[in-house]
């Protein structure tokens, strides 16, 4: 059984046109996908279907075996991860160290577990020296790898990240990279970042105005420009 599948899936917020028309595609246990395409394509808009933000309009979206929607979403949060676009949008606490600890603690964990686990995460994305400050303090870079921070801690089987070398510096980039190398989790990374989707994913599934239009190995996109060009993507 696929760790995902998505089927004809079709999206239109209140009144618009879709943003996502008739996506099929099968994500499977321990692939790398980067998720491309031009601004507004629909690719944050998918993300958020795979961690049941969003209900589709018609289709379905199947993760490890539970159909998503609302009766599902609390198990299927804890299979796939959701890192925004805005890290703001997942920092709201006090400290960095409660916002990083605030997953486990939902789930149940004892607070001095969950406080370990937190530091620990804190600590391989080298924030652990930011633990106690507020989240408006830190800079913006590492407001996004805190972020992710609150998706680790609970070690879900899917990361999905939404633009995430947004606003990172060549150090803070590099160890995201190096992160990201050295884990085993499912990974589908929305990306304009054709470089940081090179080094960290396998497969490359283009959305061109909310429709699948290429899907197959990333290095063999990127060695047709012309194809780039006409997708709305380009190597910098």
């Amino acid at each position: 059984m696929s760790l995902i599948a998505v089927e004809q899936l079709t999206f239109h917020y209140p009144g618009g046109t879709a943003v996502l028309d008739g996506v099929s595609l099968v994500v499977e246990r321990g692939e790398r996908v980067a998720l491309l395409g031009p601004t507004g394509a629909g690719k944050s808009t998918l993300l958020q279907h795979l961690n049941a933000l969003l209900t589709p309009v018609t289709g379905r979206v199947v993760v490890d075996g539970l159909v998503v929607g609302p009766d599902t979403a609390r198990e299927v949060r804890r299979r796939v991860g959701l890192v925004f676009q805005d890290p703001d949008d997942q920092l709201f606490l006090p400290t960095l160290l409660e916002d990083v600890a605030f997953g486990p603690l939902n789930d149940g964990v004892p607070p001095a577990e969950a406080e370990a686990r937190a530091l620990r995460v804190l600590g391989e994305l080298g924030l652990d020296g930011a633990h106690a400050r507020a989240a408006h303090h830190l800079s913006g870079g590492e407001r996004r790898l805190a972020a992710l921070a609150t998706v680790l801690v609970s070690a879900p089987l899917v990361l999905a990240l939404d633009e995430p070398s947004g606003d990172l510096d060549a150090r803070g980039r590099r160890r995201l990279l190096d992160l990201l190398r050295a884990r085993n989790e499912t990974l589908i990374v929305a990306t304009h970042d054709l470089e940081f989707a090179r080094v960290s994913c396998d497969r490359a599934v283009v959305l061109v105005e909310g429709r699948l239009r290429s899907d197959g190995r990333l290095t063999e996109l990127l060695r047709q420009p012309e194809l780039l060009h006409r997708f709305g993507l380009s190597v910098a």
